[in-house]
């Protein structure tokens, strides 16, 4: 197909999602490399909130918004309908306190999961990358302390639910159901999980990681512990990357750059931008339990390339200026 790009072979592809943080930037690397064309599912496509897909470059000749929801297996076939492959980046993020997890995000993961997985099958897609988390990583404690924390690992669903971490039980869940689908079908199916995403905004909404270190910034009280960190632009490129790479084929990949505490993202935020007049030191911290540091040496053997936390903390603050949301 050439879609207009200078005599390039034109690919479609479907993004989950596409509204979201990841999903967005996802979206805009795609464009942005002029072979693709998109399909972007989103829960309205004339919802104000979705506004900046069609401001990017490329979208009015090659992305097309669907109204779908991954509950709905009839609209996403609808929207992966001749595509390529597709990425599954669409999840429920859940209140603190779900009243009914089990309705309200771990049926939603898995079902959506599934409902994507069986329109690609339908649609015979060949490649699909889905958007996991280290989530479904390392929350498990029979892992030991110092261990390095790779793709063989998983977090324990037993231990998830009884301590009540329902995104962790909702990620681990839904991309063993992924894992369990590919198995038993043949498909093509990558999972990458990425853990902590930072990185400048473009949706006009707030979302969860964003918020995590934007509570800090405005002097909130926050958990103090240490966290790994990726940023979402090199994200986006693990996805394009595990998507276009043969050797990638059902394979999985933690999508991890940095490990460090809330502080030390501060005291880094600080030196770059001493006008903010963080106090940093000052900060009130709840002591929690660090998260156990895992390795991305897989995707980087793929070719994996990263920023500097600076640039990536940099570009964040500037975003959250931009967008009128740091005071």
């Amino acid at each position: 197909m050439d879609g207009g790009g200078g005599g390039k072979t034109m690919k479609t592809v479907c993004v989950t999602g596409a509204g979201g943080f990841v999903a967005s930037w996802l979206v805009k690397l795609l464009l942005s490399r002029g072979d693709y064309v998109v399909h972007g599912t989103v829960r309205d496509p004339n919802d104000p909130k979705n506004a900046h897909l069609a401001a990017l470059d490329g979208a009015g000749e090659r992305l097309r918004l669907f109204k779908a929801d991954v509950v709905g297996y009839a609209s996403m076939a609808a929207a992966v309908a001749g595509c390529d492959g597709v990425f599954h980046v669409a999840s429920p993020v859940p209140a603190a306190n779900p009243a009914n997890p089990d309705a309200e995000v771990l049926a939603p993961a898995v079902t959506g999961t599934r409902n994507v997985l069986m329109a690609c099958e339908d649609a015979n897609i060949r490649r699909v990358v889905v958007v996991s988390s280290t989530a479904a990583v390392f929350m498990n404690p029979e892992i030991p302390d110092g261990a390095v924390v790779d793709e063989d690992c998983w977090s324990d669903e037993d231990y998830c639910r009884t301590t009540q971490m329902w995104y962790c039980l909702s990620k681990t869940l839904a991309e063993r159901a992924a894992r369990a689908y590919a198995a038993r079908t043949g498909m093509d199916v990558v999972t990458v999980c990425p853990p902590l995403v930072l990185g400048p905004l473009l949706q006009s909404t707030v979302n969860t990681s964003s918020l995590r270190l934007l509570t800090c910034l405005k002097g909130e009280t926050v958990e103090e512990k240490t966290r790994n960190v990726v940023d979402v632009r090199d994200v986006a490129d693990a996805l394009v990357l595990t998507y276009e790479t043969p050797a990638a084929s059902g394979r999985r990949f933690i999508c991890s750059a940095y490990s460090m505490k809330m502080s030390e993202m501060l005291g880094i935020i600080n030196s770059l931008r001493p006008d903010l007049k963080l106090d940093y030191p000052t900060k009130k911290f709840v002591q929690g339990e660090d998260e156990k540091v895992v390795s991305s040496k897989r995707l980087q053997a793929l070719g994996w390339k990263l920023r500097t936390v600076e640039e990536t903390l940099r570009d964040t603050v500037a975003s959250y200026e931009a967008a009128g949301i740091l005071n």
